[in-house]
């Protein structure tokens, strides 16, 4: 069974950015990597990976159409047990806030610290197998 971490950013090169700080881990196998350009297309693919293999969610916020906050309220009804990691380069109190009401298991700023990321990665995966 292959592990799932789902990444939603409407910004185009986030993709690239991502399969570049973890290309060792994607070619090992680690894990796969998807990706979603809205929080609309995240929703379907939460809905198409099965459980229990996504073990993360790394969402930006602020996109087009729906938020990834109000994303984030949508996901933890229909997967409560995947964690999600909201991404914002507003790391304001409030925004903070928000998240954590909303269910988030943490909040990244922009930009991502790639080395921090991957701690908490490793970490759901030591809890995955």
């Amino acid at each position: 069974m292959s592990t799932y971490i789902l990444v939603v950013d409407d910004e185009p090169d986030v993709e690239s950015m991502f399969r570049q700080h973890f290309r060792r881990d994607l070619r090992a196998s680690r894990f796969v990597m998807e990706f979603a350009n809205s929080a609309l297309a995240a929703l379907e693919q939460v809905k198409a990976i099965a459980d229990p293999s996504l073990i993360l969610i790394l969402s930006d916020i602020n996109m087009p159409g729906m938020s990834g906050l109000e994303m984030l309220a949508q996901v933890k009804t229909a997967r409560p047990n995947v964690p999600v990691i909201m991404i914002t380069a507003y790391g304001d109190d409030g925004t903070k806030r928000k998240a954590a009401e909303l269910g988030a298991a943490g909040l990244l700023t922009k930009p991502i610290d790639f080395g921090l990321l991957r701690q908490e990665i490793d970490v759901r995966l030591s809890h995955a197998s």
